[in-house]
This record gives C-alpha cells, sequence and structure tokens, in this order.
C-alpha cells in the first residue's frame, strides 16, 4: 500500500462522512479512524487480529461514477465491504442485466463493518453487465456495474 492509495482512502473518509475505515490488501491492514485530533492510521499485518470499534455512523452518499468511453458509465464502490444483489438471501436481486435504472434506484447493498449500505444509481440507463459477484468482498473504487446511459 503506498501514499496515494492512503490519501484517497482519506478522501473517501471526508467525502462520505466516515468516522473510520478499514482495507485489507498485500498482507497488510490498514485502519483510519478519524477523531477530535484528526485522522489517526494502524498499519498491522492482516495475521495479526485487529480490535474492531463501531463507529458511532457511517453515512453513505452516492457511489462514484466514471465514463469509460462512449455511451457507457461504470458505477464504482465507494467502500471496502461485502456485495450483495438482493436486500436478503431469499428475495430477488436489486437489478439483472438488462433492467432499466432510474436516478436514485438502489443497485445493490455494500456491508461494511455490520452495517448495510444501499448503493444508488446517479444515472438513468440500461444495465449492460454486473461485475462482482454477490457475496464476495469488493474494494474502494472497484467497478460493480456497467450503465448505458439513456
Amino acid at each position: 500500500m503506498n501514499l496515494k492509495e492512503i490519501k484517497e482512502l482519506i478522501a473517501l473518509m471526508n467525502e462520505n462522512n466516515l468516522t473510520e475505515i478499514e482495507m485489507e490488501r498485500d498482507g497488510l491492514k490498514i485502519r483510519l479512524k478519524k477523531g477530535a485530533s484528526g485522522i489517526s492510521s494502524e498499519i498491522v499485518p492482516s495475521e495479526m487480529p485487529l480490535p474492531i470499534t463501531p463507529p458511532s455512523e457511517v453515512k453513505v452518499t452516492e457511489p462514484k461514477i466514471e465514463e469509460t468511453g462512449k455511451k457507457i458509465i461504470q458505477i464504482k464502490s465507494p467502500m471496502v465491504g461485502t456485495f450483495y444483489r438482493a436486500p436478503s438471501p431469499e428475495a430477488a436481486p436489486f437489478v439483472e442485466a438488462g433492467t432499466k435504472v432510474e436516478v436514485g434506484q438502489v443497485v445493490c447493498i455494500i456491508e461494511a463493518m455490520k452495517l448495510m449500505n444501499e448503493i444508488k444509481s446517479e444515472v438513468k440507463g440500461k444495465v449492460v453487465e454486473i461485475l462482482a459477484e454477490d457475496g464476495e468482498p469488493v474494494e474502494f473504487g472497484q467497478a460493480l456495474f456497467i450503465i448505458e446511459p439513456v
């Protein structure tokens, strides 16, 4: 993990009013926690368990979207967590490939630190492809959906 990635995590925290974020990559875990004195960090080998302190409040605004070419938009994960296509295991998925979505429509849920965060579409369009697997972990900035705007 390099300085640029840590700065991106801090920017993510600020943009989404998060008080704490944790990420694991390349055998290291990093946890950033914002308090009255600013942002503190803890980096440890991933074999060592980190004590989990639940944040007082986690707010997720809208996911970041990024153009990848003409008439194609990626909806990316605004956080590290577990990707879910449906509100519960027995429920139908929020969207399928080919589904038309409206602005503000929930397209998935990302579970982060035992909190279920609804991810909403910022564009009106058609789901071209679902890139993440149900129940699998996703990284910050990972593409989840490809949308063709209408």
